[in-house]
């Protein structure tokens, strides 16, 4: 089992900067395809980005493709995600999931993560 929690969430202007991290303990994440989720109020959860165990392979939804970037360090056990030029739709909790599965597939479906973190709040004002 892995625990994860999310850290870097705030309130920031449309335009600016924020970056998440995820801090995971019990396991090392480098066994896990690590993913970002969000959901803002009255609203599913949505996919945002994820990325392959060692880094070599990215995913990202079209909504934040060119403005956010998801890395990961395995040796420090921490997945982050970049993320300029914030809009106000970017506003929603944001979550980090770990994917156990060794098959080597960059999941957008919620389903296919077995961990999650409790999320942190991002906020943007226009």
């Amino acid at each position: 089992q892995v625990q994860l929690v999310e850290s870097g969430g705030g309130l920031v202007q449309a335009g600016g900067s924020l970056r998440l991290s995820c801090a995971a303990s019990g396991r090392t994440l480098s066994r896990y395809i690590m993913g970002w989720f969000r959901q803002a109020p009255g609203k599913e959860r949505e996919f945002v980005s994820a990325i392959m165990w060692s880094g070599g392979s990215t995913r990202y939804a079209d909504s934040v493709k060119g403005r956010f970037t998801i890395s990961r360090d395995n040796n420090k056990n921490t997945v982050s995600l970049q993320m300029n030029s914030l809009k106000p739709e970017d506003t929603a909790v944001y979550y980090c999931a770990a994917d156990r599965s060794p098959v080597g597939i960059v999941s957008s479906i919620p389903s296919r993560y077995d961990y999650w973190g409790q999320g942190t709040q991002v906020t943007v004002s226009s």
